[in-house]
């Protein structure tokens, strides 16, 4: 489990994370949801180190990230997976070459065959067998963000982190996207954090959410709760758009 107690986080004058309290379940979806500018996307970035809180804690089942030796960090990192909201492919490399960057990056006394058979059994659970040689330009933008994850699990690692990863996709494709997400979170035992405003993940995957509001957790609850609310700041974000006003009216 991680958890996130009391983390606050400024810029200058700009107090952006506001004492935030919350949770993500081991094995499990959990979604950071908000408005932009609410102040998700530093709380992700807190949450793998990118940012250390200014004041509060994240903890690591009860390990305290921001007080680890660098080499506790490095352990840590290793762990990690990340899936970026423009997938982050290297445009010079193939997606075999993708994949198995953070392999050659974090992994030693690994074979170049053993490293190219977890390569080749990541891509297969994405749905992109075959297209080793390929380069990221010749994928379409469903396909990149396959790719994305594939790389991002390469390392079996414990924790899998995705900052907005349906962005600019269709509606079709997204749902595809999350329910990758979704199945490998629950097939690998992965502690699973997705950084996102999409609705339709909201409803569908997930499993515990939190809501942030001006950098403040307003609200925390799963699927099931998030459109029976009574909370006003988080019905005015749900029921934003035509789909959830719908399913609010029936």
């Amino acid at each position: 489990m991680i958890l996130v107690d009391k983390v606050s986080k400024y810029f200058g004058d700009h107090h952006v994370l506001k004492g935030i309290d919350t949770r993500f379940d081991d094995g499990k979806v959990n979604l950071i949801i908000g408005r932009s500018g609410a102040g998700k996307t530093v709380l992700l970035k807190c949450l793998i180190g990118l940012f250390a809180p200014d004041e509060g804690a994240i903890l690591y089942d009860d390990r305290n990230f921001h007080t680890f030796s660098e080499k506790d960090k490095k352990q840590l990192r290793s762990e990690m997976g990340m899936v970026f909201q423009g997938s982050a492919l290297f445009d010079s490399m193939t997606i075999e070459e993708n994949v198995m960057f953070p392999l050659d990056m974090l992994t030693e006394g690994k074979s170049y065959d053993e490293k190219l058979a977890r390569v080749n059994f990541c891509l297969e659970r994405v749905d992109l067998k075959g297209t080793n040689d390929l380069y990221p330009a010749e994928l379409s933008g469903g396909m990149k963000k396959r790719a994305a994850i594939a790389r991002a699990i390469a390392c079996n690692p414990k924790y899998l982190f995705c900052d907005e990863p349906n962005s600019g996709l269709d509606p079709k494709t997204s749902l595809i996207i999350d329910q990758l997400i979704y199945e490998i979170t629950h097939e690998f035992g992965i502690t699973t954090i997705v950084n996102t405003h999409d609705i339709n993940s909201v409803i569908t995957i997930g499993e515990t959410i939190s809501y942030i509001y001006e950098g403040r957790l307003e609200w925390r609850g799963s699927k099931d709760e998030v459109l029976i609310s009574d909370n006003q700041f988080l019905n005015d974000f749900i029921f934003a758009q035509p789909l959830t006003q719908r399913i609010r009216g029936k």
